[in-house]
């Protein structure tokens, strides 16, 4: 007889983790189908945002979990979650609390858009100045 603990956990299992663990996690917001940002998840951020219904990503840079909004504000409630064909992208559908999901300030991280000259240009607006989000006074 298998631990009923393991068998809560079989739905993580479906997941192709990649070599360190991780899967691509894309925040699309839900009403607009808006694709606000990309991060990535390991089991632990994956198990978290399903239990706590807000998302949880793990940051490459520092190595350890980051809760959305933790130093924002700007969190995401997640209300649903989705697994591609393959098994290695997730999809959250967030409602996003303040309006800003990308660290420059603005709505959305895909917010440059290639134009004519192949140039990478700036297609979005800052909505909040980044130095007065993440202000330590």
């Amino acid at each position: 007889m298998s631990d009923p603990a393991t068998r809560a956990d079989d739905w993580l299992d479906a997941v192709s983790w990649d070599d360190n663990g991780l899967v691509a996690a894309i925040a699309q917001e839900r009403g607009t189908g808006k694709v606000l940002m990309m991060a990535w998840m390991n089991r632990e951020a994956l198990r978290l945002t399903r239990e706590s219904g807000h998302a949880v990503y793990w940051s490459r840079s520092r190595q350890r979990l980051w809760h959305k909004g933790e130093s924002s504000g700007h969190q995401q409630v997640v209300r649903d979650i989705r697994l591609d064909c393959d098994g290695d992208v997730v999809l959250l559908e967030v409602e996003q609390r303040g309006g800003i999901a990308c660290h420059t300030g603005r709505h959305s991280c895909f917010y440059r858009a290639l134009d004519e000259s192949a140039a990478w240009r700036a297609v979005e607006p800052v909505l909040k100045d980044p130095d007065a989000i993440y202000s330590k006074g």
